[in-house]
């Protein structure tokens, strides 16, 4: 499964950063943030290092790549 290859996911959600850790997390949890209302991962995604990223905000961003 995606989530259990990951240390951390990140998920952008309007103007809150979410942190959920899969191997403690329950993945239901996770997918609720996660997919998008097409059943399909939301846009964008992208994995740096280990992190699942998923959404855009801007510092969660420049947090991630500064």
């Amino acid at each position: 499964m995606l989530l259990k290859q990951h240390s951390e996911i990140i998920v952008a959600q309007r103007k809150k950063i979410l942190h959920f850790h899969p191997k403690k997390d329950e993945a239901d949890d996770i997918l609720k943030v996660i997919m998008g209302p097409s059943g399909n991962l939301r846009a964008p995604s992208l994995v740096v290092g280990n992190k699942l990223v998923v959404g855009f905000h801007q510092e969660m961003y420049t947090a991630l790549f500064d």
